[in-house]
């Protein structure tokens, strides 16, 4: 609710709108989906007709939640039940604030052992995720030859990869071109010292596709590789990970258009605002887990006037994409955390990675 609170909601929708952008730029200038055929569209729409259906039901169920229903989804009936589940995370938020501010008006004496009990907890699920890191390699080949082995046909090969191009191209953009400007203009960090602390989050998120399950990897990196203060990254990364969906929402918009020229449904100039507005609301209110922006996407198709049936054509590359997208959201949260961090005085990073 401070100063820093505004600074970082503010960036945070701004980097996303931004991203959304970008995405509509690339796919209507490359134009992926026109290279597939009708043959090809229908043994997609098939192969893949029960996976969407029940995307389609996910959505339809979260449309008809009435519209504070947010409000009343932060606050946690189970702490535990809602830390179980990384779909959850504002919830695992809210009561951590509520916590931290009891832990602050009670006696420092009694606070410190609870205190010192969850860093050293921490430290412990850090050093797992180390030994975790050590067998993704093999997870993720073994990962990308099921989904080659299960795609439909060749001519499906051509189509798809000009729209992976297009969302992977997009993404390059961003992480290699957008933040950069950001971090030379707006802090001391040169950027690719910046990328070179932020490596091992960037890993994790990669393998995971998860921005939650990626956190304490995230944070520990920009506190200590890029000396960002644990009081803006403590704040500025958990809620980066709840709301901060560039790659998320620059696929959405990537996607949308796709599957819109699949099916030959032109979209106006008003379409494309609306997929602006509405990939940037769909990709902060995603959960912080694999696979969840597709069900967002049902909710941008729907908006475009699109058959949300037609997100069965992207799902043979979908978990590669997801792993690309993730890593450009952690890369933006860690991003906006040493903007704020700059902004607010309240970062010390080593004189090797200062410009």
């Amino acid at each position: 609710l401070s100063k820093m609170g505004g600074r970082t909601i503010g960036i945070y929708v701004l980097t996303t709108v931004f991203a959304v952008s970008l995405g509509l730029l690339v796919v209507n200038v490359v134009q992926p989906g026109n290279t597939i055929n009708e043959e090809t569209r229908t043994e997609l729409m098939e192969k893949f007709a029960d996976d969407a259906q029940k995307r389609k039901e996910a959505a339809v169920s979260q449309q008809e939640q009435g519209p504070l229903q947010a409000l009343v989804d932060i606050v946690p009936s189970n702490i535990i039940g809602a830390a179980s589940d990384n779909g959850n995370m504002l919830q695992v938020i809210f009561f951590v604030i509520f916590f931290g501010v009891a832990l602050i008006m009670i006696p420092e004496n009694k606070s410190k052992p609870v205190i010192t009990f969850f860093d050293s907890f921490n430290e412990a699920i850090l050093k797992m995720i180390d030994l975790i890191m050590l067998a993704a390699p093999l997870g993720v080949f073994a990962l990308l030859a099921a989904l080659v082995a299960k795609s439909p046909s060749t001519d499906i090969f051509i189509a798809l990869g000009a729209y992976g191009a297009c969302v992977v191209g997009g993404l390059a953009l961003m992480v290699f071109v957008f933040y950069p400007i950001i971090l030379k203009l707006f802090t001391k960090v040169r950027p690719m010292d910046f990328f070179k602390a932020i490596a091992p989050a960037q890993l994790l998120a990669f393998s995971t596709s998860s921005s939650a399950a990626t956190l304490p990897v995230t944070m520990d990196c920009v506190e200590e590789n890029l000396g960002v203060d644990n009081e803006i990254s403590s704040f500025v990364l958990p809620v980066g990970a709840t709301i901060n969906m560039d790659g998320t929402s620059l696929y959405q918009a990537v996607a949308a258009v796709f599957i819109a020229q699949v099916f030959a449904h032109d979209l106006t100039l008003a379409d494309q605002l609306t997929i602006v507005m509405t990939a940037t609301l769909a990709s902060i209110g995603s959960a912080a887990v694999p696979g969840a922006g597709l069900l967002m996407l049902i909710i941008v198709l729907e908006a475009i006037g699109v058959e949300p049936a037609g997100i069965a054509l992207i799902f043979a590359v979908d978990r590669p994409l997801d792993m690309c997208r993730t890593t450009l959201n952690v890369t933006g949260d860690s991003t906006v955390a040493t903007l704020i961090a700059s902004m607010e005085g309240k970062i010390n990073p080593p004189k090797k990675i200062q410009n």
